[in-house]
């Protein structure tokens, strides 16, 4: 008889999908394109120029695992500032320019580990390319060519009509066309639209037409919960197919919250290590618990445990043992009780009022023991409370 394994699945030996042959840069020390995994971005929101504040965003970014991070350089005080944020920061700086290309230069001086300009907006540009070229080879700084259909170039606007794939996309190889002319191909293209359709036909006519690596957005996404979907759908189509080498979900909300959403894609893709998962019921008629509540309190008793553990909380009789069953920890609910099951096996029932106690108490033994085994390295429990 087959032995069959519960609990958390882990990462598929496949893909989702063969990834896109891209040639492979290196963003500070994050690997980006070729077979690097997909890495997750996110941006600060404070000025720049605070040097404290935006350390402390990066260091809290870093923490809910964002692996490079893009702050915007849009004066010479946030220039000035470039040098001390690069140095201290733990991961990669991209430093983001418009308008200004001197601004360029300050950035690769300071230490940053890429730059991003927008060829929509950047000023006295074209002429610049072939001194920008020169200085980021030879400070090993890739370059990102970041189109966003709301700065489009307005030859384009009006050849066009409005910021179509097409457009997006001719824009971003006209800039890349420029750095070529100087040798320089240390790129990454983003093409950025709040229409997931317009942005996912565009990355697809990109990723067709050019080998360098892309970087992955829904450019003004929206709250949180609009975002978190536009996101999603338009991330999961080109991943499926292999496209995107980085992402960043552009939220109305706290850049943590971004990289959270980051993460989760790529975890529910199997792109990146799983990490806790809930497991819970939308509940209906046969609930004889608040699963609602039960599954908000046992989320937040278990907020940062660091593990690769699935946690099922069901509410009723007909799937509740089963989903219980297959989790790494589970409880069916139901008549002010609970059934426990540790890696299939009931070990416990106690009543409602200890159900979250009990599988915080579970997962923290469950978690040491993995740590013990060497499933996982390091600390698995961070803040948990």
């Amino acid at each position: 008889m087959t032995a069959i394994t519960l609990g958390m699945p882990s990462v598929p030996n496949r893909p989702i999908a063969p990834r896109r042959r891209s040639r492979q840069i290196m963003v500070g020390n994050v690997p980006v394109g070729g077979d690097a995994p997909v890495s997750v971005q996110s941006m600060t929101t404070t000025l720049t120029s605070d040097v404290n504040a935006t350390l402390q965003q990066i260091a809290e970014l870093t923490a809910s695992g964002c692996q490079i991070v893009r702050v915007a350089v849009p004066s010479q005080d946030d220039a000035d500032a470039l040098p001390q944020i690069a140095r201290k920061s733990q991961i990669p700086v991209i430093a983001d320019i418009h308008f200004q290309p001197k601004y360029v230069f300050a950035a690769i001086d300071a230490g940053c580990a890429a730059v991003r300009v927008n060829p929509g907006n950047i000023k006295a540009f074209d002429d610049k390319v072939g001194e920008i070229a020169k200085a980021a080879s030879a400070a090993g700084v890739p370059i990102r060519i970041g189109v966003n259909a709301g700065s489009l170039d307005k030859r384009l606007l009006e050849k066009h009509g409005k910021a179509t794939p097409e457009a997006l996309v001719e824009s971003a190889l006209w800039e890349c066309s420029l750095f070529e002319e100087h040798d320089f191909r240390d790129i990454k293209i983003s093409v950025k639209h709040n229409d997931p359709v317009v942005m996912i036909e565009a990355y697809r006519q990109l990723a067709e037409r050019c080998d360098y690596p892309l970087h992955l957005g829904v450019t003004e996404a929206g709250p949180a919960f609009q975002g978190t979907i536009k996101s999603s759908v338009a991330f999961g189509a080109l991943l499926s197919q292999g496209i995107g080498d980085t992402i960043r979900v552009s939220l109305s909300a706290p850049p943590v919250e971004e990289v959270k959403v980051g993460a989760q894609i790529l975890e529910s893709l199997g792109l990146r290590k799983r990490g806790l998962e809930i497991v819970s019921c939308p509940s209906c008629g046969r609930a004889q618990v608040d699963v609602y509540k039960l599954a908000n309190q046992v989320t937040a008793g278990l907020d940062g445990l660091k593990v690769p553990l699935r946690v099922a909380v069901m509410g009723c009789v007909v799937n509740g043992p089963g989903e219980a069953r297959e989790a790494d920890l589970g409880v069916a609910s139901g008549n002010g009780k609970g059934q426990i099951f540790v890696k299939g096996e009931v070990i416990k029932t106690v009543p409602e009022s200890k159900i979250v106690e009990t599988l915080i108490e579970e997962a923290l033994i469950l978690a040491e023991q993995m740590q013990a085994d060497g499933v996982i390295e390091g600390d698995p429990i961070v803040d948990v409370s």
